[in-house]
């Protein structure tokens, strides 16, 4: 029978709804599921594609690098020349403003807001010194960012987004008039969780920023710029063509990683950013390490041997996780859409799904979810402080579960979302 909207409904209907969907609730109770859907993991799937790069460096290799340098032994704070040209392929950038770090950009994040935070940053005070940081956060964003620089103690103030990317007149006025105002954390390309791509006008824009503090930086973190789900992607406007239009190239530290193109824990990250900003910072980087694991980025060079390699690798991962998505997408069209009571973001790449429930009804979508089996990433999560004002919006992970049980966690999904609406309206 074909769904009306529930707006349309008579309470008598509403109230038959909700006890059908109350029992199919209990039904997936019963069936005692744990399934874990809380983080953007890679699935087994993927991880097994990259298992014979664990072959790339056999006992015989010869492990000297393009410079000459033992990549076994110390040195090389910034990384080896050959794996800095190969991510400057992928980002658009200039490999002399690369540094190649260890197996986490959060952990260059953190280090980059250290530094600001205990040393000062292009001859400025110390934020730990001040009265006042303040950070702008685009929500719906990542909670780990937002993690960051609460972590720090730093002043979050939201930025709505929509298709284009943040909204760049309120960004303009913060960062122009607002000396306080340190930073942004943007997710240019497949931004999570809402999977967008920021339009060459919203990069341009961010290039010609005219900042009140000297030491406000963009915290441009670039993890899914080759994490494609369609076959024929956008090609965006690089942060780096656009502020070498403007001459505003100290503005950005750049950041990306192989985390989910390789593996998680033994990948490898990269941040970019102008050449007399790395200077500035790796003074401070090396007084923390002596260098970061130079035999891992020998590994990962050898392995793909180009940035086109990487992106022909990058298409096995796209076999492998479209599927998923559609499985979501198609659940939530057939669900979902004829009640008119939600949105969700159709991402054609990154690692998520941006579902708008219900104002007030998030926190208990995902609890019933947790109640049926499934663990969602928490309500609240994509906003700074974990406060969503409007308790709507849910980031849906589709990627670790195998498409089975993906669409038994999308079906108890969508009842946690009838459960849930309909509460309200009895």
């Amino acid at each position: 029978m074909e769904q009306k909207r529930l707006s349309d409904c008579s309470a008598a209907e509403r109230a038959g709804m909700l006890e059908a969907a109350k029992a199919a609730f209990d039904a997936f109770q019963a069936k005692k599921l744990s399934l874990n859907m809380a983080r953007g993991k890679p699935g087994p799937e993927q991880l097994d594609l990259t298992m014979p790069m664990l072959n790339a460096l056999p006992a015989d290799a010869d492990m000297i690098s393009e410079s000459g340098d033992d990549t076994r032994n110390y040195g090389l704070l910034s990384g080896i020349r050959e794996a800095k040209k190969l991510f400057a392929d992928l980002l658009g950038a200039d490999a002399e403003e690369m540094f190649i770090g260890g197996n986490s950009s959060l952990e260059l994040m953190f280090a980059c807001l250290q530094i600001a935070y205990v040393k000062g940053i292009a001859g400025c005070t110390p934020w730990s010194r001040l009265d006042k940081v303040k950070f702008l956060c685009p929500v719906p964003g990542y909670d780990r960012h937002f993690a960051l620089t609460e972590y720090f103690g730093v002043e979050m103030i939201p930025v709505r987004t929509d298709e284009n990317g943040p909204d760049m007149a309120a960004v303009k006025q913060y960062v122009e008039n607002d000396p306080a105002v340190k930073g942004i954390w943007c997710v240019p390309v497949y931004t999570n969780p809402t999977g967008i791509v920021y339009s060459d006008e919203t990069v341009r824009a961010f290039a010609a920023l005219k900042p009140a503090a000297a030491d406000f930086r963009i915290f441009w973190d670039n993890a899914y710029c080759v994490h494609h789900l369609v076959a024929e992607p956008k090609k965006p406007l690089t942060i780096n063509a656009a502020c070498a239009e403007t001459g505003n190239t100290r503005i950005f530290y750049q950041f990306a990683s192989t985390s989910k193109i390789t593996f998680p824990g033994a990948g490898v990250a990269v941040m970019n950013t102008a050449r007399e900003n790395l200077d500035e910072l790796e003074k401070h980087l090396g007084i923390q390490t002596i260098g970061f694991d130079k035999t891992n980025m020998l590994r990962h060079v050898r392995y793909f041997g180009s940035a086109d390699a990487v992106r022909a690798h990058m298409e096995k991962h796209r076999a492998v996780l479209a599927p998923k998505f559609k499985v979501v997408l198609d659940t939530l069209e057939q669900e979902i859409a004829p009640l008119g009571i939600a949105s969700w973001t159709k991402p054609e790449g990154g690692y998520f799904v941006s579902f708008n429930a219900p104002k007030g009804t998030a926190k208990r979508i995902v609890q019933l979810c947790k109640e049926g089996g499934v663990t969602l990433t928490g309500a609240g999560a994509t906003w700074p402080y974990k406060n969503d004002p409007d308790d709507s919006n849910i980031r849906i992970a589709p990627t670790y579960p195998s498409p089975a049980e993906l669409a038994q966690a999308m079906e108890l999904f969508c009842i946690a979302v009838k459960i849930a609406a309909l509460e309200q309206q009895a």
